[in-house]
């Protein structure tokens, strides 16, 4: 059968550079009213533009509900909504989904079944809320994380007091297109395990990072987790890092080399209260290296994110270095986890980081919020910064050969290598999607697509 094929001719090639200096700031932005506002988490959208995630003090009254803002590319406000009812005073993420709406995961104390229940909202591209679904016993139960799952569903990691072994139990659920459950499970020991972010990976299985100390020597505190476990939600392997102190991964993301980069917090080797905590595995979770940034004061990784040059981006909080008493922190590392820059961000109060992304063009997009700046107590910041040093490279052709793909495209003189990714729905970027091949030449066949299907690629290039 003939493969039936749609080719996204969108590449970002990001050159390795030797600056020790953060790129530029194109510009800052702040969203919210005279009440709190707080942002847990920003992504691009597939428009250029930007969506934010976060909750709102009702004004006038002790009321949080889930505020979303949409952007453009400049980052001026193209819409807000509020969605899900009143929620319980936690974080929540947002993720756009394939249809161009919005999946947006919190917790509630309304229509649910105990103290607290994990919520999951679904909105169209304009906001407006499509459906709301709550997950838990009679107990709290905290939604942390959710993902769109390659079948069209959702991927939910949580941490519930209802159910589990343990006081607190990493709760993962699996639902359709709707919303509505297809399997739940939890795991950890018998005293407290949590959740924290969750993704599924190139092989169809998922991979959740978080701390607990049902395996640490002591129960006084967190190893940092890592967690695989199968399409049906059985746990396939875990592993613990840390030391002798409080260690717990916030965020976790594939790599290109089929291992995973875990960003987080440890006392157990940090220069003053906490520091970041950068953890490299392979694809069995086996330590490749670590690493460790801050100073004396305490610091935390938040969100991690392999950049195109094979390094990473660390967005996260700092009270060692900075204008006021928190500022968000940001660092670069190349593929070894060696520092190339960081940076601070904020005015005299408190600047809080919790996402991070690498843009279209190369740039960086930081998510979080501030009560240095703004209209309110607290409001939402999201903070651009431009690309370092982005050569084009053009000239890719993609032609089928029996049953392959060849994928070609023009050489570049200083290439040390290319890295070529996969998907069946078009990304903005690599995250999410399937890398294939890291070939040293300008050419790549790709055997392992189906006899038919639609297929999306992404290639970058080392320099």
């Amino acid at each position: 059968m003939k493969k039936l094929l749609a080719i996204l001719i969108t590449f970002a090639f990001l050159a390795v550079t030797s600056t020790a200096q953060a790129p530029d700031t194109l510009w800052t932005r702040t969203y919210g009213g005279v009440e709190d506002d707080y942002c847990f988490g920003a992504q691009q959208t597939a428009d250029s533009g930007f969506i934010l995630c976060g909750q709102t003090v009702m004004a006038n009254a002790d009321i949080v509900s889930i505020y979303l803002v949409k952007t453009d590319s400049e980052g001026d406000t193209l819409w807000t909504s509020c969605v899900g009812g009143i929620c319980a005073n936690s974080g929540c993420k947002v993720q756009q989904t394939s249809d161009g709406g919005y999946i947006i995961v919190s917790d509630t104390f309304i229509g649910g079944a105990g103290d607290s229940d994990v919520l999951l909202v679904k909105t169209d591209n304009a906001g407006n809320e499509v459906w709301s679904r709550t997950y838990g016993g009679t107990g709290r139960d905290v939604g942390n994380f959710a993902r769109q799952t390659q079948d069209g569903g959702y991927i939910i990691v949580a941490e519930t007091w209802s159910y589990g072994a343990g006081e607190e139990s990493i709760y993962l659920i699996k639902t359709d297109t709707g919303g509505d459950t297809l399997w739940t499970n939890t795991f950890g020991g018998h005293n407290c395990d949590e959740g924290l972010c969750v993704q599924q990976i190139d092989d169809g299985n998922y991979i959740i990072s978080g701390g607990g100390n049902s395996y640490t020597t002591t129960s006084l505190f967190y190893d940092v987790y890592l967690l695989k476990i199968d399409p049906d939600g059985n746990e396939i392997w875990m592993r613990t890092y840390g030391g002798e102190g409080h260690d717990k991964g916030y965020f976790v993301e594939q790599t290109t080399d089929g291992g995973y980069i875990i960003a987080g917090v440890t006392t157990s080797y940090s220069a003053g209260y906490n520091d970041i905590y950068l953890i490299k595995t392979d694809d069995r979770g086996d330590t490749l290296w670590t690493n460790v940034f801050g100073g004396t004061g305490n610091d935390e990784g938040h969100s991690v994110m392999q950049t195109s040059d094979g390094g990473c981006i660390v967005a996260g909080t700092t009270t060692s270095y900075g204008a006021g008493s928190t500022d968000i922190y940001l660092i670069k590392t190349d593929a070894s986890g060696d520092e190339q820059w960081n940076q601070t961000y904020g005015g005299t109060g408190i600047d809080v980081g919790f996402s991070v992304q690498q843009t279209m063009d190369g740039g960086y997009a930081v998510g979080g919020y501030t009560n240095s700046f703004g209209a309110g107590g607290s409001d939402f910041y999201l903070i651009r910064l431009e690309g370092e040093n982005i050569p084009i490279i053009e000239d890719l052709t993609i032609s089928i050969q029996g049953a392959n793909i060849i994928l070609e495209w023009s050489e570049s003189p200083e290439a040390l290598s290319y890295y070529v990714y996969r998907d069946t729905i078009p990304h903005f970027n690599v995250t999410g999607m399937t890398p294939l091949a890291n070939p040293t030449l300008n050419t790549f066949e790709d055997t392992g697509a189906a006899a038919s299907g639609e297929y999306y690629y992404r290639v970058t290039v080392e320099y």
